[in-house]
């Protein structure tokens, strides 16, 4: 028997002083039974990072030609295509040439600066990409954030990020590699 999604709801209140973006958001999150609770609080974490009306999170790990999240328009065309992790540079590649706008959060133990490394020259050549780091030890501590129904806080001023939940705080700094 298949295992199915772990359905979590978000209550998120966005304080976003850097882009004037002031809102409170909610939805619901489906965690695939593969996808750790790191990796979900990341998709979280760069939904706050990116919200903007039409953003949306996609069927991720489940749709092999579609981001984490995109922005499409009412045009039908991709706006903001948003990939998390160590993404192949061909899916990035690909990514850049579909939409107007790619991001890619980089995140894990170790293999962060081993993939920018064997990468960035590729990527450096896109104009329309951006690419984030996201410490792992800060990463992790989101993850222990994670709950069936969440209430969260998230405050960008100056690039940094304060995550909140009722019990603890995480202070989130992406690292913009390009």
């Amino acid at each position: 028997m298949a295992l199915k999604a772990t359905i979590l709801k978000v209550k998120l209140s966005l304080s976003d002083m850097d882009r004037h973006v002031y809102q409170d958001f909610s939805f619901t999150v489906a965690q695939h039974p593969s996808e750790t609770d790191q990796r979900l609080m990341v998709r979280i974490l760069t939904f706050a990072l990116n919200a903007c009306e039409g953003l949306e999170f996609t069927k991720g790990l489940c749709e092999e030609d579609e981001p984490e999240l995109w922005h499409v328009n009412y045009s039908e065309e991709i706006e903001l295509w948003i990939d998390l992790g160590l993404p192949d540079e061909k899916r990035v590649k690909k990514a850049s040439n579909r939409s107007k706008k790619v991001r890619v959060y980089s995140y894990g133990e170790g293999a962060q600066d081993i993939w920018w490394q064997k990468n960035a020259q590729k990527l450096n050549k896109m104009d329309n990409l951006e690419v984030f780091s996201l410490p792992f030890a800060t990463t992790q501590e989101l993850a222990g954030m994670i709950g069936r129904g969440m209430q969260l806080s998230v405050t960008v001023q100056d690039g940094q990020v304060w995550f909140s939940d009722e019990n603890s705080s995480v202070l989130v700094e992406p690292i913009q590699l390009k």
